[in-house]
């Protein structure tokens, strides 16, 4: 386990986003409120599509935040070969030489890794405001099971 989540702020985009596929169901449902639950469904599913679209990325959200939060306790570890985010992204450790911390163009901070795969992209790690450890702490422990496949664990010697 190198990095973990924090858990507040997962749970609070849970509930945000519940409250907004609850609401955007019930603002669907509303058009057909004295109708039976066969319509009531329907105009829920393909009432107003735009709606539709925004109880589903509501949902998708609901999802995402729900999978981040049950992996909160190890979502970036390795297995020795491989680096992890979570359970859905992985980049083979010989294959990093970097972990930077970058802005996106809202401003917010994020831990991204330099990989060395011919793409001048780096690859979103953990943004900060949801990192429960410190970003030095994550990328030392990046870097040494960097170092430790490679044969001599930098990270542990003394300048």
């Amino acid at each position: 386990m190198i990095g973990r989540l924090k858990a507040k702020p997962l749970l609070a985009g849970q509930l945000l986003c519940a409250l907004a596929a609850a609401g955007l169901m019930l603002r669907q449902a509303s058009v057909a409120w004295g109708d039976s639950a066969a319509d009531i469904l329907r105009s829920i599913l393909v009432g107003n599509l735009l709606v539709s679209a925004g109880i589903a990325v509501a949902l998708l959200g609901f999802t995402a935040f729900y999978r981040a939060w049950r992996r909160r306790g190890a979502f970036i570890w390795h297995d020795g070969a491989r680096l992890y985010r979570g359970s859905e992204e992985s980049w083979p450790l010989p294959l990093i030489r970097d972990v930077v911390i970058a802005k996106n163009d809202l401003g917010i901070a994020s831990l991204r890794l330099v990989v060395d795969d011919d793409s001048e992209v780096t690859r979103e790690l953990v943004k900060l405001y949801l990192l429960e450890d410190s970003p030095e702490a994550v990328r030392g422990g990046v870097m040494f099971a960097v170092a430790g496949l490679r044969g001599f664990p930098a990270g542990s010697a003394m300048n």
